[in-house]
């Protein structure tokens, strides 16, 4: 849900400072993917779907950016356009870097994933929900976004990842916790207001609503 712009190449400014493409290439196969050993400290919250699927609530990591890019393919047109306010073919290679290669001072990012865990040695890894906020230290305002993979929608995960979204703004000093949102996304819009956030009109956007929160 960041800010709608009419140059889709400009879309990474909203969270990192720019670099250099270093190209698009497909997703990798499951088949081809090495289990990574679990990071100490970095298992999460552990949650479990309505239908029995294990699944941790943690902070994105360096390494994940395969496994968001696999994230991003599985999202259908709708829930992409809906995220970034248009259409999104691809997440390529050094825009999914700069979303997990975060500086802690003004970024942050929580995921819903399955459990990179020993106990479970046949589920593969995998993102099923992203929430991400970008803190700008001059206003004392963050940014946040959040898109949630069909499958695990209406389960209370958007609640949680927004709940965690604002203890995480407040810890890095935002005052004010805000998102532009287009006015046809109803289910993000009524959760914003089910956690206070009050709406406005975005200027210089018709159809899109800036969400905001005072911290």
């Amino acid at each position: 849900m960041n800010t709608l712009t009419k140059n889709p190449g400009r879309l990474a400014e909203r969270w990192v400072v720019p670099q250099p493409m270093r190209g698009i290439r497909p997703p990798p196969s499951r088949g081809s993917l090495p289990r990574k050993p679990r990071r100490a400290g970095a298992a999460g919250e552990p949650l479990t779907t309505r239908d029995g699927t294990p699944l941790v609530l943690r902070q994105i990591r360096a390494d994940d950016v395969e496994v968001l890019q696999r994230f991003f393919h599985r999202l259908s047109p709708e829930e992409v356009r809906l995220r970034f306010l248009h259409p999104l073919n691809e997440l390529p290679d050094a825009f999914a870097h700069q979303l997990c290669e975060l500086d802690p001072t003004v970024a942050f990012a929580w995921v819903l994933a399955t459990p990179d865990d020993p106990v479970y040695p046949d589920l593969p890894v995998e993102i099923h929900a992203v929430a991400r906020a970008h803190f700008d230290p001059v206003l004392a305002h963050a940014e946040f976004a959040i898109v949630v993979e069909g499958r695990f929608a209406r389960q209370g995960f958007g609640t949680l990842l927004m709940q965690r979204v604002i203890a995480s703004a407040r810890k890095l000093g935002a005052i004010e916790l805000w998102s532009d949102v287009l006015l046809e996304n109803s289910a993000m819009l009524d959760l914003c207001a089910k956690l206070g956030f009050e709406r406005g009109m975005s200027l210089n956007n018709p159809g899109v609503v800036r969400v905001s929160l005072a911290l």
